[in-house]
């Protein structure tokens, strides 16, 4: 009986944090979203009310196509990053704790640190990216006050006019991405390495002996190899990513998500509607709970896709 009891225990303390502060609130949140409840107490019961102003909230699909892009240009470019350092780290002889730990430290720093540094490094009259923009003659840009899209900005400089819709993220947004790609490689970096060096070093020898070229040797073993950790990172990146929030209050926010709303992503939408002026509760649930959704079906369509790898 003590052998069988003794494994409850030992995960019981974790049990009961994920319970209470990830179940719990997934129910209480699907439960809030069907009434009019407010910080200051529950209201009467409105069905799905919620759900149909959802429907029509223009801001909400806004912090949808803002978070979107978020996913679409974080996730890729930190994956691409990270297997390349991780590649040239796991070739390095000497110092390779070291490097390790510079690729890692933005990952471990407060968050909140790291906003504010960036913040300044943004900052149009002192801040770094602007002075190094001007050693080639190029005029300061406004890093976390422009609402124009990228690809806006990037082709009026060669006489292009786009239209609004192919305008892109605005260039506050496009900070926003910087931040968050500087700080996430570091994490998938290691993995990457972890995973790199679980690989036999008797496919390269063979590869050599064959007469492949360092590139062959890349596309043909170690990326085929390492496909099962590109598909843990590229399903935790996105989880993360579609949660990001910190960076755009600090950087960019309150009280409306930076210029004219273009930094405002999914989860700053429900902190303001939750806890901003109309400290809407049960609305800001359901945001929640649609999220919520969202993630879970991305997060199960890569499982799926993740069956299909044999290595």
């Amino acid at each position: 009986m003590k052998n069988k009891l003794s494994p409850w225990f030992y995960i019981m303390p974790a049990a009961i944090i994920i319970l209470s502060f990830r179940f719990i609130p997934i129910i209480m949140s699907f439960i809030i979203s069907f009434f009019d409840w407010s910080i200051s107490g529950m209201g009467s019961f409105i069905g799905f009310t919620n759900y149909k102003i959802l429907i029509h909230d223009s801001e909400f699909w806004n912090s949808m196509l803002n978070t979107f892009y978020l996913v679409i240009f974080v996730v890729p470019i930190t994956i691409v990053l990270s297997l390349t350092f991780a590649v040239l780290l796991n070739q390095i002889k000497f110092l390779k704790s070291f490097f390790r730990t510079v690729y890692f430290v933005p990952f471990v720093t407060s968050l909140v640190a790291l906003s504010i540094v960036w913040k300044i490094i943004f900052n149009q009259q002192v801040g770094l990216a602007n002075a190094f923009l001007g050693l080639f003659g190029i005029d300061p840009l406004r890093w976390l006050a422009e609402p124009e899209g990228i690809f806006t900005l990037l082709f009026n400089n060669i006489g292009v006019n786009l239209p609004p819709a192919l305008g892109g993220p605005s260039l506050a947004l496009f900070s926003i991405f910087i931040v968050t790609i500087w700080r996430g490689v570091g994490y998938a970096t290691i993995i990457y390495l972890a995973g790199l060096q679980n690989i036999s070093n008797s496919y390269y020898e063979a590869a050599e002996i064959d007469g492949a070229s360092k590139i062959k040797q890349f596309f043909k073993i170690t990326l085929p190899l390492i496909t099962p950790t590109t598909y843990f990172i590229l399903m935790m990146k996105t989880i993360t990513t579609f949660q990001v929030f910190s960076q755009v209050y600090l950087m960019t926010g309150p009280p409306v998500g930076g210029p004219q709303g273009t930094t405002k992503v999914i989860v700053y939408y429900i902190f303001e509607r939750g806890f901003g002026e109309s400290q809407n509760l049960a609305y800001a649930s359901t945001v929640a709970l649609v999220l919520f959704v969202i993630i879970l079906s991305l997060t199960l369509l890569q499982r799926r896709l993740e069956k299909h790898v044999h290595y």
